[in-house]
């Protein structure tokens, strides 16, 4: 098969909830759903993006170094990147609602350690519980969602859902900063784990009634059919190896953003969270035009203009600029960022339709594992060689990615499929 094949798979699509479809196709209780797993993704959008406009903050109450300190987005991101593949055999298998709620309880729990944390070993062992046990709500929200809504619809929807997730970027980075220049870093980590318990409250009570799970056995040759299902489609290498370079070279850069401001004068933390809420600004304007978008550029066009902002965004980050200048920068990046993402997310979708949530827990793994990397590889970067090549080479690197997908990507449609 060559790699501009279809990336439908033979295999049949998992059962939806109820047994009556709308007229459109989507069942019944479609709506409830999809608004208790936005709920869901707007929690989780707090516990990976809070730590970011608190670092220097952290760093001076435990009298470290703030480099040191950046490893706290590592910390979170790596063991979520590892466990999500774990997590999604698990929802495939034993049942998507399952997994969910689980994971909002206990990545709760294990935030509401990090608030109480008495050093920074603690805090550091918070954040990589919270990084495992909050792997299954990304992946399983937007699998349940690729379950009911159909494929030609379904990039209108993940638009819609990441809405939510960047209603928490846009929130969570500024609100972030007034908590913690107010009462503290630690109310930041107890809010975001109420909120947590929140989702999980809501999730009890949208999704009663509904059969949303088909449940087998987890054993090894049922888990490994399900790898060999997703990875045997050639596009899989496209989709994976994209979010990853994505993680590396865009949320790479985020930890940065307070210690560049600080550089600067600008020390305060809600200002550091107000500039990367420019970034999710940028995600609410693709989420908002993705039917217009969509429908005038195509997927092909949308992928390279992505690519074209992304570059764009990351490389003038380099430059300086003032703070109010710097949110437009982090919104340019945002649309483009969610350009690109939000077609490959499509893909990924309809890698495997029978091991769905495997394939969306894949994309959300190599895309963390980018995001642990990132810090570092940034770090590295800025010591040997500076801000502006460092800033750069990523720029370039996004702009290839994004050739390469639009180049490779191509999805054949069934019959009766429109363009979404």
């Amino acid at each position: 098969m060559s790699d501009r094949s279809s990336s439908e798979s033979t295999s049949p699509e998992p059962s939806r909830p109820e047994t009556t479809a709308s007229h459109d196709g989507v069942p019944p209780g479609t709506t409830r759903v999809l608004l208790v797993a936005a709920l869901s993704l707007f929690a989780t959008s707090l516990f990976m993006r809070c730590v970011d406009p608190l670092i220097p903050q952290i760093a001076t109450g435990f009298g470290l170094d703030t480099a040191t300190v950046v490893l706290l987005s590592t910390a979170y991101a790596l063991p979520y990147a590892l466990a999500q593949p774990m997590l999604g055999s698990i929802g495939d298998t034993l049942g998507k609602t399952r997994v969910l709620k689980v994971s909002l309880v206990a990545s709760a729990a294990a935030g509401f350690l990090g608030a109480v944390a008495p050093d920074f070993a603690v805090l550091m062992v918070s954040r990589v519980l919270v990084g495992v046990l909050s792997a299954g709500i990304f992946p399983i929200a937007l699998a349940i969602a690729g379950d009911l809504v159909p494929v030609q619809r379904r990039q209108i929807a993940f638009g819609r859902l990441l809405a939510a997730a960047m209603l928490g970027n846009v929130m969570g980075s500024p609100l972030a900063g007034v908590i913690a220049d107010t009462v503290g870093w630690r109310g930041v980590f107890a809010l975001v784990a109420t909120l947590a318990l929140v989702a999980f409250v809501a999730v009890q009570i949208g999704f009663r009634g509904l059969a949303l799970d088909t449940r087998s056995r987890f054993d090894v040759p049922t888990v490994m059919a399900g790898y060999r299902a997703v990875l045997r489609n050639p596009l899989a290498k496209f989709c994976y190896a994209a979010v990853f370079i994505e993680g590396v070279f865009v949320y790479g850069l985020f930890p940065f953003v307070a210690t560049f401001l600080a550089a600067r004068g600008e020390g305060r933390a809600v200002i550091a969270g107000v500039v990367i809420a420019g970034f999710a600004i940028g995600g609410f304007i693709y989420s908002a035009t993705v039917p217009l978008l969509v429908g005038r550029l195509g997927e092909r066009r949308l992928m390279l203009g992505g690519g074209l902002f992304m570059a764009l965004g990351v490389s003038s980050t380099a430059l300086g600029l003032a703070w109010p200048f710097e949110i437009v920068v982090f919104m340019v990046l945002g649309l483009g960022f969610y350009s690109l993402h939000g077609v490959i997310q499509v893909y990924v979708s309809e890698l495997a339709p029978a091991s769905r949530g495997l394939a969306v827990a894949l994309h959300g793994s190599c895309f963390f594992l980018g995001q642990a990397l990132g810090p570092i590889v940034y770090r590295v970067g800025f010591e040997q060689a500076g801000v502006g090549p460092s800033t750069l080479v990523g720029a370039m690197v996004l702009l290839t990615t994004a050739a390469v997908c639009a180049a490779r990507l191509r999805r054949v449609p069934k019959v009766g499929d429109t363009a979404a």
